[in-house]
């Protein structure tokens, strides 16, 4: 089974906080899609159906 690296899930997931953060702030459709990209980023590389699944993940791999 491969491993992602830690390095590119931790700069991951702290991009998806970020965006969470914007999105909750301004709510605009860039923002929006951004915090969708590294959603379906994070999901793939996690190899997870739903970003919390993936986020839990990440945060058990870290």
């Amino acid at each position: 089974m491969l491993v992602p690296d830690p390095k590119v899930v931790r700069k991951l997931l702290t991009q998806y906080a970020s965006l969470q953060i914007a999105h909750a702030e301004r709510g605009d459709a860039t923002v929006a899609r951004e915090l969708e990209d590294v959603s379906y980023t994070l999901c793939v590389l996690m190899g997870a159906n739903a970003v919390h699944d993936a986020v839990a993940k990440a945060d058990a791999l870290l």
